[in-house]
């Protein structure tokens, strides 16, 4: 990327790479232009393009000319793409039990077996926890009951729902729920509960039977049957485009790779609304595996280019199915607009958009912190919801810590970096895969992959056919389960 000799007459918030034959420019409002060789030595050398060229308004409107700002306008759009940074966390992970009746060969949370009940949630830290979250300045919120395997403590996440809905009401705030589950112990009274109060519900789903059940591996009985019997349960009781679900998570591993279209096809097949194709971290119990099982950086962009394709194709012959990573991107890319993912964000979503609640109380920055701590670094523990008040945790420094390291502006790699309005850093996998919560982007898995992510849809972008997918992706209403 180019940074040295910029014009006077260039603002200084755009930044511009190469991309195949042209030049990507984007700045700090979220908006972006792809110029020739020849419109970018003319813009980097005058600041403007000759009014000859029909690209000028363009430039003009989006902010890329220096005597032409509207700064009303675009301090708007700033504000709108942004509009997380004058709330409080809205994403509360309640961790209802380590417990879990699967072996997945890539689990980061360290479960432990079924039998071993001191790990679960009681209803009294639920509740604790609960008022905790509606104590947020936020008026709405979403509590996802995360394990383990959440089912295995049934009773709690039931009263817990009842209890929330109850006490948002009496607080004038709005309360959603979702369970992230693996269904094998959905029962039809347990299923009728959450669709009855509008649970939104979300289950993994690792491909075909063959695939889901080698990652997934359940004593039990096939995982893959069981997770499909439910998805299509819920289907069918939700109705179509109901924001109780179902929706599913593909955790790419190695077994995935080379098996796209296959992963992809099996999502169609069950009528699932998007995919969501995730990287497997080296963070938590996943991490004594990576050499079986983690793929590099260049492998998973690979494969996450030969899916988003085909999701792509699958939609042009008529098929409404969404990658949710392109999806979360084009609506900050195209609809510059807040895209409540707290994983991509400056700064970071840890504390400052969502906390993760122990068994125990523990409150934690993210999930993945408290993943980490499951290994014995307490590093992002931010308090506890029986000795401390919101202001305590909020302005902990763990919470402090991480704002601080995700901040761009301090990332000598991404405080010039094209990607950056976009983007976010993630401390946990710094400190996890680096040994600094800052970390070193140019050596940086997740920073590379992140790159291979935004070049191949801003690539996409230049596509008329992607490109109107793109834009018929962001028309339609949600109709997604909410994932972590």
């Amino acid at each position: 990327m180019k940074t040295k000799n910029r014009s006077s007459k260039i603002p200084p918030y755009v930044w511009w790479q190469r991309l195949d034959e042209e030049y990507l420019l984007t700045n700090d409002t979220g908006e972006y232009i792809m110029l020739s060789s020849g419109e970018f030595r003319t813009f980097t050398g005058t600041g403007a393009l000759p009014s000859s060229n029909p690209k000028l308004r363009e430039m003009e409107e989006k902010g890329f000319i220096r005597g032409r700002l509207d700064f009303k306008n675009l301090s708007r759009r700033w504000k709108e793409s942004n509009a997380y940074l004058d709330r409080g966390p809205g994403l509360h992970i309640f961790v209802l039990t380590l417990r879990c009746n699967h072996k997945c060969v890539y689990c980061q949370s360290g479960a432990l077996r079924e039998e071993e009940k001191r790990s679960d949630m009681d209803i009294r830290t639920a509740r604790k926890s609960l008022d905790f979250a509606l104590s947020a300045p936020v008026k709405g919120l979403s509590i996802e009951f995360h394990g383990g395997e959440p089912l295995l403590n049934w009773n709690v996440l039931k009263e817990t729902v009842l209890y929330g809905e109850k006490k948002a009401r009496a607080a004038g705030k709005e309360i959603k729920f979702a369970l992230v589950s693996n269904f094998s112990l959905m029962t039809k009274e347990k299923a009728d509960f959450l669709v009855r109060h509008g649970v939104a519900l979300c289950t993994s789903l690792d491909g075909p039977a063959c695939l889901h059940n080698r990652t997934r591996a359940f004593a039990g009985g096939s995982s893959h049957a069981l997770a499909v019997k439910w998805i299509k349960y819920f289907t069918r009781a939700c109705g179509k485009g109901s924001d109780c679900g179902p929706g599913a998570l593909l955790t790419v591993s190695k077994y995935s790779l080379g098996r796209e279209k296959e992963i992809v096809e099996e999502y169609a097949r069950l009528g699932l609304a998007s995919i969501f194709v995730r990287p497997l971290a080296p963070i938590g119990f996943a991490g004594a595996m990576w050499d079986k099982i983690g793929c590099s950086p260049e492998e998973f962009t690979g494969f996450y280019a030969n899916s988003l394709g085909h999701v792509l194709r699958l939609n042009k012959k008529g098929l409404a199915m969404k990658e949710k990573t392109a999806f979360l991107l084009v609506k900050k890319i195209i609809g510059l607009e807040d895209n409540k993912y707290v994983d991509l964000r400056c700064p970071c979503g840890a504390g400052l958009g969502q906390l993760a609640y122990n068994f125990n109380g523990d409150i934690y920055t993210c999930d993945e912190a408290r993943m980490l701590a499951r290994q014995g670094d307490g590093l992002f523990k931010a308090g506890n919801v029986f000795r401390d008040t919101y202001p305590r945790i909020i302005s902990s420094g763990a919470v402090k810590a991480c704002a601080a390291a995700s901040s761009l502006d301090s990332q000598p790699m991404c405080a010039r970096c094209v990607w950056r309005p976009y983007c976010g850093t993630c401390p946990v996998y710094n400190y996890q895969t680096q040994g600094s919560l800052w970390g070193y982007m140019p050596d940086n898995g997740r920073c590379r992959i992140l790159k291979g992510v935004f070049e191949t849809v801003f690539r996409l972008l230049k596509d008329k056919e992607a490109l109107e997918v793109f834009q018929g992706w962001l028309d339609q209403p949600p109709g997604d389960a909410p994932g972590p």
